[in-house]
């Protein structure tokens, strides 16, 4: 059975001047697991493609008259989830983690100095779980940048982001 997609109509937020950016958010992490976003705007948000694909989902957009768009946002396949299992536990044979983060009541941005910090304070293979009160879009890719894993997904809830990061295993290079 298919889920009928919420539809989301950002044109009177921008034809006064207003930014929907929040708004689109906030239904994006509303809808239910499987379920699409229809977004009506007044021109195509192709900054907006990015954005939600790295939140898992993908897009189709067309013109429907007088300049306005619709964008259809489709969560990808979950072929490989990288999300953490609801029970906590460490998924695709990651060891458990040895150290416990609860950032879920510090304010922007001390969630992402605090985790960065104690990251780099982790041994080659080991994991870190942090907990946060909202996708850390900033943080991920710094810690691609500094080479670090991560698996990470709302927990059932809805309201906390569980982050495992794992500090990659060094490899010999033979001479």
């Amino acid at each position: 059975m298919t889920q009928a997609s919420y539809e989301l109509d950002v044109r009177p937020i921008l034809r006064s001047g207003g930014e929907p950016f929040s708004a689109i958010m906030q239904a994006i992490d509303g809808l239910s697991t499987g379920q699409a976003l229809r977004l009506l705007a007044t021109f195509e948000p192709a900054p907006l493609y990015t954005v939600l694909g790295k939140k898992g989902f993908d897009h189709a957009a067309r013109e429907i008259g007088g300049g306005d768009w619709e964008v259809l946002f489709t969560p990808q396949a979950q072929a490989g989830s990288a999300q953490p299992a609801p029970d906590g536990t460490a998924t695709s044979g990651w060891p458990e983690p040895v150290r416990q983060l609860d950032n879920r009541d510090l304010d922007p941005p001390e969630p992402m100095v605090r985790t960065l910090a104690a990251v780099e304070e982790l041994q080659p293979g080991d994991v870190l779980c942090a907990l946060l009160c909202r996708e850390p879009v900033f943080l991920l890719p710094e810690l691609h940048k500094r080479g670090f894993e991560w698996l990470g997904g709302f927990e059932a809830d809805r309201t906390t982001y569980k982050l495992l990061i794992r500090k990659g295993v060094q490899r010999e290079v033979a001479e």
